[in-house]
């Protein structure tokens, strides 16, 4: 059995192995990573063989600590890292190489089918009826997006939203509140196969799926990185947030949302955990917690998603696709029957 994970930030980590009598045998660690002593593979190699197949990444990650000759050094990788590669191999999870990754970018939506177009392409993905997509969104009318689980009037200003002329829809996966305006951010959803976070924790998996676009934001020349759970940050702060939900059906839909030219002011009169969130701040302006990709980089909104689209493409893959009319009629159905009721969006008053 051969695992493979790509440290977000970090080094390769392999792992081949095999399973004999329901336990780990031949474990062979092997990677671009940093390690000394020379001792430690072989250290880390022994504390592997003989494991139960079915620990999982916690005691793998415990067993390698333990074993580590004291002062040992690893960069680039961790114990946790190795344990996530294991768990992958036993699992025979996928990598992003496998599939034949699939583009979608085409006209604004409105908000409420955004939403319904979320659910629909994440199932077309897990039941192999559409490839692994990336899907950038376009906005031509202002939106709150809340998270699954959050109160409507805990997290909006219901007045203040419709005086602005802000729609507040409700989407599938957990997370706080997305402020959009037209031209104002950069919303992308990945629809995968689960085979490609297979043996990663929540955690792992954010950082892993998210790890093109901070390498399409460095090489733009903003020092992105991922702060746990799921911030997409810089030294100049906050770029963006992470949200995702695993189907039922296989898979996997994450989708990020980054600030490109915020309109700080308007969002903490919209947003009611806005104000909250800056009371202990000593700020006044959220303008001043959320900075803007315009600012970082001088270029157009269009011209930072072509370098996303450009560098995922030549990381994994990437052919142009729509939306079919099967796909686009099954979500009209969802904002009929789900997405567009008073019901979905009170689920939470």
């Amino acid at each position: 059995m051969h695992g493979e994970f790509k440290v977000p930030g970090g080094k390769l980590v392999v792992v081949d192995l095999e399973v004999v009598d329901n336990r780990i045998a031949e474990f062979r660690l092997a990677g671009d990573f940093f390690l000394e002593p020379d001792s430690a593979l072989e250290a880390i190699d022994a504390a592997v063989n003989g494991l139960p197949a079915d620990s999982d990444a916690a005691r793998i990650a415990a067993a390698i600590h333990k074993a580590l000759p004291e002062g040992a050094v690893m960069l680039g990788f961790s114990p946790e890292g190795v344990a996530t590669a294991i768990r992958r191999a036993l699992q025979r999870a996928t990598s992003w190489r496998d599939y034949d990754w699939q583009l979608i970018h085409g006209e604004a939506a409105p908000p409420v089918l955004q939403m319904a177009l979320d659910q629909v392409l994440a199932e077309e993905v897990g039941a192999g009826r559409r490839k692994p997509t990336l899907r950038i969104w376009e906005w031509n009318e202002p939106a709150v997006v809340i998270g699954s689980f959050q109160s409507v009037k805990n997290e909006v200003d219901l007045e203040r939203a419709a005086e602005f002329g802000f729609a507040v829809v409700r989407r599938i996966s957990g997370g706080g509140a997305m402020f959009m305006e037209a031209g104002s951010v950069i919303t992308y959803s990945i629809y995968a196969p689960a085979d490609l976070v297979q043996g990663m924790s929540f955690a792992d998996s954010y950082a892993f799926l998210d790890d093109w676009v901070l390498q399409a934001l460095k090489s733009l020349g903003i020092e992105a990185t991922y702060q746990p759970l799921n911030d997409i940050t810089s030294p100049t702060g906050k770029i963006g947030g992470a949200a995702q939900k695993r189907l039922g059906n296989g898979a996997v839909l994450h989708h990020v949302t980054m600030s490109y030219d915020m309109d700080g002011e308007r969002m903490v009169q919209v947003l009611r955990i806005g104000r909250e969130k800056m009371s202990d701040k000593g700020t006044k302006s959220a303008a001043k917690r959320v900075d803007p990709l315009r600012s970082q980089t001088g270029l157009e909104r269009a011209e930072i998603i072509e370098r996303m689209e450009q560098t995922f493409e030549k990381l994994y893959g990437l052919t142009e696709s729509t939306i079919t009319p099967d796909e686009l009629a099954k979500a009209e159905q969802l904002v009929a029957e789900k997405f567009g009721t008073d019901d979905w969006l009170q689920r939470v008053p």
